[in-house]
């Protein structure tokens, strides 16, 4: 047995590896909240859903959100002290980072438990530019305190190693989970650019996700620029919700005003649902990642799961999931010429003047390199390893 810990967060990725260490035959509890109470989690006799985080609203008073956090916690500590499962598994932590690096996980330690940990970002406040003493501290203990942790490319594990002094053979480096949970229709790329209001003929670009400085999206709008200059037919989506950055949303909308009046630019500035979601990369015919900074990118896979070429800055270790011409290419970071140019070359390229033939073909790729199936072999015959416990391949063996 083992237990999920989500922090409440990510169901696509929580169901995912759970569907995954199911069917390895690995019993769950899944410590969630009311985002990741998904019927996959109430058919199996397999899985124990417990929803200890309850709502994730943010539309309530203040007092509200305490004693929604303080009943939680209160919930998770006596949760871990009677738990059945030896592994405990930390997808993400919870709302008060530097306890649950630190006491949580010394008193989960202390209550027997083996502690995985899963990564996703080696030091996300270093990525924001919001770094302290006190973080890297705390995320010292919390990678000091794990048993095991998972990372997703070669360079988190070097910054493990380097930063934070963590033994080579204590990480794992696992792929990055598909996004194939999202709903996906037979709605064509007609139809969703009918339902967003864009040319059928147009050649449209995709920014999608949170909207903050380190994502880069002023250089993606400049780009933009210089490319409508040249080309009518060109369009751009820009579907998030701003992240805390008023200011700099202000100024990126001064900088597309005119492009949205005229319908060169279709801004949806919220949260999308997961319904929702194909129709932006379905309307595109591409989607950019111009980002200043980053360890890793959810939005990557989740164009690959639509089968959507990427065109990714050359920051972390997204240049890695790209093969040039096939999937999509790779600029340069904070250079919106280049980004320009990398446009044009796309535009003019194969992979997308026939872009419904290859959309498979990327799916069928990244499938392969990103399949869950390998995700639940590393991570269930880690918990066996730590365990003491023999595990068979697929093989047999």
């Amino acid at each position: 047995m083992a237990a999920l810990l989500t922090g409440g967060r990510d169901p696509h990725y929580t169901q995912g590896l759970a569907t995954s260490l199911l069917s390895k035959g690995v019993a769950l509890d899944v410590i969630g909240s009311d985002s990741l109470d998904l019927p996959v989690f109430r058919s199996k006799r397999e899985v124990n859903f417990l929803n200890l985080r309850g709502s994730n609203r943010l539309d309530v008073a203040f007092t509200e959100k305490v004693s929604r956090l303080f009943r939680f916690y209160v919930r998770l500590i006596r949760y871990a002290a009677n738990a059945k499962p030896r592994i405990f598994h930390v997808l993400w932590n919870n709302k008060f980072e530097f306890f649950d690096r630190t006491l949580l996980l010394l008193y989960y330690k202390l209550m027997g438990k083996k502690v995985v940990h899963t990564a996703h970002n080696v030091n996300e406040a270093r990525r924001d530019s919001k770094d302290t003493l006190i973080n890297r501290l705390t995320l010292r203990i919390q990678y000091r305190l794990a048993d095991h942790i998972f990372v997703h490319t070669d360079k988190m594990k070097m910054e493990l190693i380097q930063a934070f002094g963590v033994p080579a053979a204590r990480i794992t480096v696992i792929p990055f989970g598909i996004y194939h949970y999202l709903p996906n229709t037979g709605l064509t790329s007609a139809q969703a650019k009918k339902r967003l209001g864009l040319r059928e003929e147009s050649k449209t670009l995709l920014f999608y996700g949170q909207i903050a400085p380190r994502k880069g999206l002023e250089f993606l709008v400049a780009a933009f620029h210089k490319v409508a200059a040249q080309r009518e037919d060109c369009q751009l989506i820009i579907a998030g919700a701003p992240d805390k950055c008023d200011e700099y949303w202000k100024e990126v909308q001064r900088s597309i005003r005119e492009d949205v009046q005229k319908g060169r630019v279709v801004v949806r500035a919220e949260f999308i649902p997961d319904e929702e979601t194909e129709v932006y990369f379905k309307a595109a015919d591409a989607f950019v990642l111009p980002y200043r900074e980053i360890f890793q990118s959810g939005v990557l896979f989740v164009g690959y799961n639509f089968g959507l070429p990427a065109l990714v800055a050359d920051v972390g270790s997204l240049k890695d999931e790209i093969v040039e011409g096939k999937t999509g290419y790779v600029f340069r970071p904070g250079d919106s010429d280049d980004l320009a140019g990398t446009i044009e070359k796309y535009l003019r390229s194969e992979l997308c003047g026939t872009l419904d033939r290859r959309r498979q073909e990327i799916r069928d790729y990244v499938a392969k390199r990103h399949s869950w199936e390998v995700v639940g072999n590393m991570t269930a015959s880690t918990y066996a390893n730590l365990l003491g416990l023999h595990t068979k391949t697929n093989n047999g063996e």
